[in-house]
């Protein structure tokens, strides 16, 4: 699991706190007085993997400095209900603006590193990997992808620029899978090359063009095997499309290198949190 850069999302979580406290906290503002403290706690409301514990803290110290944040749990932990993620005090109005920030990233990365986890699980022992795809909330990605590996995933390319994929639409617009890999491999030399194919017919006709791994897109569990015996351990395949808890198994077993599925990042479930108040002091 690679290591939270928290440099690279401080802009993210400033930006986050602009758009959500706008010209101020008008009811923290009102409502609590300037000498209230409190302590409290974040607290996990179901079972889970945590991530994102890093930018949580980085959201409540980019709002006050002054505020501890102390957490004993790295990311990755597994969590039951009730576990505390983490005891958090300092002024009571930086503690009130900060939270609802805080919580929106920790359950947005913990839902995601929970589902990966859970598809992790069920490829066990299969020699499949799990990967995640480009399906990620705009301006987010890194944080989302880094999720994906805190649940024991692994990430497809970051951006356009580090893998190449020849898709339905490349292919179209080329002419063939053919006349695009052969423009692709007359101008690049080092980056990996993948085609999409979605029948038996374009699997071989990315082979016979010299592609370095295919996504088998959309296809059904025999279809798969049929691919992979086509393929004969000569080219990586890569699975994609309609994966689900119920099929990723089946899927696994066809003998396939890599699981790519949209739904760890785009339709994961936030894990359930919440920050609970447990005492009030005054200056």
């Amino acid at each position: 699991m690679s290591k939270l850069d928290v440099e690279r999302i401080r802009s993210r979580v400033r930006l986050a706190l602009e758009e959500d406290i706008g010209k101020g906290d008008i009811t923290t503002a009102l409502a609590v007085e300037e000498s209230a403290l409190v302590i409290g706690v974040l607290i996990a409301k179901q079972e889970g993997v945590l991530a994102g514990n890093p930018v949580a803290e980085l959201v409540f110290k980019t709002v006050d400095p002054d505020v501890a944040y102390d957490s004993r749990l790295k990311d990755g932990t597994d969590l039951s209900y009730g576990s505390i993620v983490a005891h958090i005090s300092g002024k009571a109005k930086s503690c009130l603006v900060a939270e609802r920030v805080a919580l929106n990233f920790l359950q947005r990365l913990s839902g995601i590193a929970t589902l990966t986890r859970e598809y992790v699980k069920r490829v066990q022992n299969t020699g499949a990997r799990i990967l995640d795809t480009r399906k990620t909330t705009p301006g987010l990605r890194y944080l989302e992808k880094y999720a994906v590996k805190v649940g024991g995933g692994e990430n497809h390319r970051f951006s356009l620029d580090e893998l190449i994929l020849i898709k339905d639409n490349h292919i179209r617009a080329a002419g063939g899978v053919r006349q695009a890999l052969r423009r692709v491999k007359d101008g690049n030399t080092n980056l990996l090359v993948e085609v999409e194919a979605k029948t038996l017919t374009e699997v071989q006709e990315a082979i016979e063009a010299g592609a370095d791994r295919i996504m088998l897109d959309n296809m059904g569990v025999q279809m798969i095997q049929e691919a992979v015996q086509l393929v004969a351990g000569t080219v990586e395949l890569e699975a994609s499309g309609k994966v689900s808890l119920e099929n990723v198994r089946a899927i696994a077993e066809t003998g396939v290198q890599y699981i790519s599925i949209g739904a760890i990042t785009h339709s994961a479930p936030a894990l359930d949190m919440s920050f609970e108040v447990q005492k009030v002091e005054h200056l």
